[in-house]
């Protein structure tokens, strides 16, 4: 069943450089008690995504196209409606949950604010499902009274899912969640976060720079490049087996565990993402692509489906990839060497 899906979605900011385009034209599904990973550099659009579901960006940015939650289109919802949603359809984990979380109140008030304020309920029930979900996500209730300065990285981590589960929403959207942690401690939030979808059969939406953590975590994976999605698929296939140069250089830059080559020489992608107030024409990865031709000078590619010869999903009639590229579309490689 469809939980989340994107349809169309644009979303551009207005500031002192004029209309600049952060997410341009994405269509994406989420289904329940299903994992989708969104992957890319730094300012492709995966933040301005994950925050116009909740419709948490700035007045600067104006959003059209549709974003539907169980078929409701909240970018048409009226504050009241859009208010009962957020927490108790859809909630989100930021990435810095020490500026996340209020540094003057204690981590029990914390968690037991959203149930307060959309559940009828006393504070000393609020409390006591509190403790609860701290102790769920690995913490003693004795946090409870805890400030958030007094916990390390990890432990707020925990705190903020804690919070996006108060309220048992259908939807967590985990914005950068672990980045900021150490590989022991990201590794006990990621098990944490997948037993939690398995257990309670939410959708989730994660977003990260590292491909590791995607592969392995997420049943689907998005590749977003200058605001548009340019490859999706099984997370699995997509990283392994790029159909796009782009996702093909993103996974060149990640050491091959066992390959002494690959750690001593990590691939690379010379140059810089586009400025998106004045993207080139055509395919907006032509500038950085090792395998252009002349047609990607002239004209945007869509995201198409790829099959993929071999495929099982394509052996049964389906379609296993999308790619927005040319020369994938018409089956010629797309790997990008070290």
């Amino acid at each position: 069943m469809t939980l989340l899906e994107f349809k169309d979605l644009h979303v551009t900011y207005t500031g002192s450089r004029g209309r600049i385009p952060a997410v341009r034209g994405v269509d994406l599904k989420v289904e329940a008690g299903r994992t989708i990973g969104i992957a890319g550099e730094s300012g492709c659009g995966k933040s301005t995504l994950a925050m116009a579901v909740l419709r948490l960006l700035p007045k600067t940015a104006e959003v059209s196209g549709q974003i539907l939650l169980n078929g409701e289109d909240l970018l048409q919802m009226g504050w009241g409606r859009l208010r009962a949603v957020r927490w108790t359809g859809a909630s989100i984990v930021f990435q810095g949950a020490m500026h996340s979380l209020n540094a003057v109140h204690r981590i029990g008030r914390q968690v037991a604010e959203p149930i307060l304020l959309h559940e009828k309920t006393t504070p000393a029930a609020a409390a006591k499902r509190a403790e609860a979900l701290l102790e769920r996500v690995g913490l003693p209730a004795s946090r409870m009274r805890s400030y958030p300065h007094e916990l390390s990285g990890g432990q707020r981590q925990r705190v903020m899912i804690a919070m996006a589960l108060a309220c048992d929403p259908e939807l967590i959207i985990a914005d950068e969640a672990t980045t900021a942690l150490d590989v022991m401690v990201q590794a006990q939030v990621l098990q944490l976060i997948s037993g939690l979808v398995t257990e309670r059969g939410v959708g989730l939406v994660m977003i990260s720079h590292d491909l590791s953590v995607l592969s392995s975590v997420c049943d689907e994976a998005a590749v977003m490049y200058a605001g548009r999605v340019v490859e999706q698929g099984p997370a699995h296939e997509v990283f392994a087996n790029a159909r796009h140069p782009y996702s093909a250089a993103l996974g060149a830059a990640f050491p091959v565990i066992g390959d002494p080559a690959a750690r001593k020489r990590p691939g690379g992608l010379a140059g810089d993402p586009p400025d998106p107030v004045r993207l080139p024409d055509g395919c907006s990865f032509r500038p950085r692509c090792a395998v252009a031709v002349e047609h990607c000078a002239e004209e945007s590619p869509l995201l198409l489906p790829v099959p993929i010869r071999g495929s099982a999903s394509v052996a049964a009639g389906g379609t296993a990839r999308s790619s927005a590229c040319f020369v994938a579309q018409e089956g010629e490689p797309v790997v990008v060497g070290r």
